[in-house]
């Protein structure tokens, strides 16, 4: 008798919705379903699944930067002697499932799209032992020839599907637990680094799917009462602050948070962009649990928001972090410091408006170099720059210089940014205790005094690290034909003990809140 178990392989760190969706969908329809993270050893992943026997293996393969390991994990489980139906999915391999046969010819197939509907029907052919080649949304390879199958037809209404499957939700601050929820699928805009538009586009969907409001605080109750959820995390590329399609979601979704007596119980984070951002919708918002907001700014400059197709004005950004700032709600931020276009020029005007907004320690500096995914590959494969590689591909830059910059940039600051238990990190880590603490607990002015004293702490550090990359950008620039070694070498130790500085300060005001809090015996700190 053939097992009856689907195992999903991804990246836990949040519930992984897509893997979760599909997770529900199988155990409607009879099937058992594991989901394990990709970074267990590999050799207890191959001893748990040999133990489990499944049917079917699918790797969610999202992340590229992630694909190596992804590539060796696939072809040791298969070398360690599993026969089971490998499949893989997700953005990179549905849009490039060409390129992934050729770098896991392990795979069996490929489900391209949406998976619920597929990866159902699947399960189901192969524990009957029927022909599975010809389902729709998959890709296969036979006889070294790839076959893809027209894709299968979409589910408008996503509030049909049963909720996702979620494992032990992790706790967020405060013992207060968090999980990932979504109040649509897809985005309307067409920004020139993402690959969301072409994901639907080619999948024949809309553009943008948006859930019934009550659909979605249904799902928050039951979270709430069930599993004792109290944060919630909304993973949309683009929150329905506005639609076109439903231009009343907002008040209709506050007004059933507000019903359920949820907008005073939870608190909720949500992605858009600055030119959505009102002060009376977010108002609104705030006032039914919104406490933080990821603002996609990307650029801050006329003409690197038009390169990124944002359609955006940088007076636009400005006033959208005003209002957030005036309403006292959290922020994080997208921002692609470093782009194929870059110059020195670029660089210092990207970092004077990042001063602006950063500079009084409301959120961390944050910044990434823009991945070539898609339309931006095509250019710089157009222009003779893409440089192939076995992981990510990338490019040089126009002006020599800034790849000597940048590299020397992340290695100064590499663990500042990156590092679990970087500045950045931790500095977000510990503004996410103060935003539980004042919204289930206690706002206190002596509650304040804390959460002030730390974001001079991070006013302090964003204004050191603006400043030395400033700093280093002259050094790089103006003296391009001599060894840099004497001029730079100090800024490394410098920066590391600065590092270490911000971090230690910012553990010691955590460390005092927590004990006032533990003496207002308002909590226990587990």
């Amino acid at each position: 008798m053939k097992s009856n178990y689907i195992v999903f392989i991804a990246l836990t760190d949040y519930d992984n919705l897509g893997v979760g969706y599909m997770a529900s969908a199988l155990t409607e329809a009879g099937f058992k379903t594991k989901i394990f993270d990709f970074r267990i050893r590999k050799s207890i992943m191959l001893k748990k699944l040999k133990s489990i026997d499944p049917l079917v293996i699918g790797f969610s393969v999202i992340f590229l930067n992630f694909m190596n390991k992804y590539i060796e994990l696939i072809e040791y489980l298969r070398n360690g002697g599993l026969k089971c139906h490998f499949t893989a999915g997700g953005h990179y391999a549905s849009l490039r499932y060409a390129e992934l046969f050729k770098i896991a010819p392990e795979l069996d197939s490929i489900i391209r799209f949406e998976g619920e509907f597929p990866i159902v029907e699947l399960a189901k052919r192969l524990s009957a032992g029927n022909e599975w080649r010809t389902i729709r949304s998959l890709a296969f390879i036979t006889d070294g020839k790839i076959t893809a199958n027209p894709v299968w037809k979409h589910e408008r209404d996503i509030d049909k599907f049963p909720f996702p499957y979620r494992s032990q939700l992790k706790k967020y601050a405060f013992n207060k637990k968090f999980t990932a929820i979504l109040a649509g699928r897809g985005c309307i805009h067409n920004c020139s680094f993402c690959n969301t538009r072409a994901f639907y586009r080619q999948a024949s969907c809309p553009l943008k799917r948006i859930r019934k409001p009550e659909g979605v605080v249904n799902e928050m109750e039951y979270l709430f009462t069930e599993k004792d959820c109290s944060v919630f995390l909304f993973q949309d590329d683009d929150f329905p602050v506005k639609s076109k399609m439903q231009n009343n979601w907002i008040k209709a979704f506050c007004n059933e948070l507000e019903r359920t007596g949820l907008g005073k119980k939870v608190m909720w984070k949500m992605a858009c962009r600055p030119d959505e951002i009102e002060e009376e919708s977010f108002n609104i918002m705030k006032n039914n649990g919104l406490f933080q907001v990821f603002v996609g700014i990307e650029d801050g400059t006329h003409e690197g928001l038009k390169r990124l197709n944002k359609h955006l004005e940088v007076n636009t950004i400005r006033k959208g972090i005003r209002t957030l700032k005036k309403l006292s709600l959290d922020f994080d931020f997208g921002f692609i410091l470093f782009q194929p276009e870059t110059t020195c020029k670029t660089l210092n005007e990207n970092l004077d408006f990042l001063m602006e907004i950063c500079s009084d320690g409301y959120t961390p500096v944050t910044f990434l170099k823009l991945i070539p995914l898609y339309e931006t590959q095509k250019e710089l494969l157009r222009s003779g720059r893409l440089k192939p590689s076995d992981k990510l591909n990338d490019y040089d830059f126009p002006e020599e210089p800034m790849n000597r910059y940048y590299q020397f940039i992340m290695d100064c600051f590499g663990e500042w940014l990156r590092d679990p238990g970087g500045v950045e990190n931790i500095s977000k880590c510990a503004r996410n205790y103060y935003s539980v603490y004042m919204h289930f607990f206690d706002a206190s002015p002596e509650t304040k005094k804390y959460y002030l004293r730390l974001r001079r702490i991070i006013s302090e550090s964003n204004i050191f690290l603006i400043e030395n990359m400033k700093e280093l950008s002259v050094i790089y620039f103006q003296n391009q034909d001599k060894n840099l070694s004497l001029a730079t070498g100090s800024y490394l130790n410098i920066i590391k003990l600065k590092h270490d500085y911000f971090k230690n300060k910012i553990i010691r005001n955590m460390a005092g809140f927590l004990s006032y809090a533990e003496e207002k015996q308002i909590i226990t700190i587990a």
